[in-house]
């Protein structure tokens, strides 16, 4: 348990410097890293670190602040320090604290830690790492290397705010990657990664990591060419909340505010196919993601996003409300879950005659105005219904609100572990070109 009373020492002082209000956010974490390579442990990391973040809103202006040294007569001299700059800034009018009535006002566990990680030794840790490289090290000749690393740690955090707001939370993490890269055909090394993760370390699937990697890398070998044209287009549940980034990019605040969303003005209006059903599901205990109250201390809830295609959620925080003359909703989504859907991704790729798996995105950029993208991929072709030959070098393009608008597929195969849980998409007539 951290010690609560820095925070609260650190907020009664900044009301004393002549602060109508303020914010304090007490962090800690510490974190663990050990990494195979081949046969052998390479790399062990191991940090920890404690931080305090002050937000102060003095004589109609606004500051942001933090600072790691937390002895109290530090600390004064810091928020002193603050306290009189903030006072040099210009006035921001629409910088408040939330309504009291919008706080969390509960006490409740969200069941995101692991009591059991402080018993794990650094052996056992160095055995997963490695247990999981031995899995598949040396199983093909064309083998260059597999790199796996198992890192686990714990992160808390303090809120108390002037408005009456106060909240804590924590949660522990475990994640195992592995990335196996082969030797093919000239200098080409294709590369096959997969992760696993959990809140508690017995949710942690230890063995299969290496071997998915592998597999997936041994998918790649030999790749082929595509004709530039418009096909079906299926993307893997891996890499697919990737293409939904630009969308809750868009639904932001600061976005709006700035002019800078595709998606404005267009709360009620359906802007994608009936699939698209989107919901925040922040109160899902003991899952990742999970959260009873925002970065502002305001209390979470189900949420519908998109419901048939049709946009029902913003992400409004407090500033961003005033700023546009707006009702606040929450910063930020927490836990995203996909309503609907049936199947695997076989499912999907069973109603292509001819078309593209995508199971990479590597580069490119969305226009946040306009919604126009064009975005490098990898893959493979897909034939009568089944993965054919690996695809490389290839570029999709087009606008945002066109391509949801074609979704024609939804697997029901998300992965759980992830605080997105977006699944498998299929689109049609989407633009392929070679580079």
């Amino acid at each position: 348990m951290m010690h609560l009373d820095i925070a609260r020492n650190a907020l009664e002082f900044a009301l004393k410097q002549g602060c109508e209000a303020a914010r304090v956010e007490l962090g800690r974490g510490v974190q663990s890293a050990f990494s195979a390579r081949n046969r052998l442990l390479e790399k062990v990391h191991q940090a920890a670190g404690s931080s305090l973040g002050l937000q102060l809103f003095v004589e109609g202006r606004y500051g942001s602040y933090s600072t790691n040294r937390l002895e109290s007569t530090e600390l004064h001299k810091f928020i002193k320090e603050i306290a009189a700059k903030t006072r040099l800034l210009t006035p921001d009018p629409a910088r408040s604290l939330p309504h009291p009535e919008r706080y969390y006002k509960g006490a409740g566990d969200m069941q995101q830690y692991d009591s059991q990680q402080a018993l794990i030794g650094s052996e056992e840790k160095r055995a997963i790492a490695l247990e999981s490289a031995l899995e598949v090290w040396g199983s093909d000749s064309r083998m260059v290397s597999v790199e796996t690393e198992f890192s686990d740690g714990y992160v808390e955090s303090y809120l108390i705010d002037s408005n009456g707001f106060e909240g804590y939370n924590r949660q522990t993490f475990y994640n195992l990657s592995a990335e196996v890269v082969l030797r093919d055909l000239g200098d080409a090394r294709p590369a096959g990664w997969w992760y696993e993760a959990a809140l508690f370390k017995k949710e942690l699937p230890a063995a299969g990591c290496a071997q998915k990697a592998l597999d997936r890398a041994l998918a790649k070998l030999n790749p082929g060419k595509l004709l530039s044209g418009h096909y079906h287009m299926v993307v893997d549940t891996m890499v697919a909340a990737q293409l939904l980034a630009p969308l809750l990019s868009a639904l932001s605040g600061p976005a709006i505010q700035q002019n800078n969303s595709f998606l404005m003005n267009k709360s009620g209006t359906q802007v994608g196919s009936a699939l698209l059903c989107l919901h925040d599901r922040p109160l899902l205990v003991g899952q990742s993601g999970a959260r009873f109250f925002d970065a502002e201390g305001v209390a979470t809830q189900s949420r519908t996003i998109f419901e048939q295609g049709t946009l029902h959620h913003y992400f409004i925080d407090t500033y961003h409300a005033n700023k546009l003359q707006m009702s606040p909703t929450i910063g930020s989504p927490s836990l995203l879950e996909w309503g609907g859907g049936k199947g695997k991704l076989s499912d999907l790729l069973s109603q292509v005659d001819r078309g593209v798996l995508v199971t990479g995105f590597n580069g490119g950029n969305c226009n946040s105005s306009t919604g126009d993208f064009s975005y490098g991929i990898e893959g493979f072709m897909i034939e009568r219904g089944k993965q054919g030959a690996p695809i490389s070098e290839m570029l999709i393009s087009g606008n945002m609100l066109d391509l949801w608008m074609q979704l024609v597929g939804v697997a029901q195969d998300a992965r759980l572990c992830s605080s997105q849980r977006i699944p498998s998409l299929a689109f049609e007539n989407i633009s392929f070109s070679g580079i």
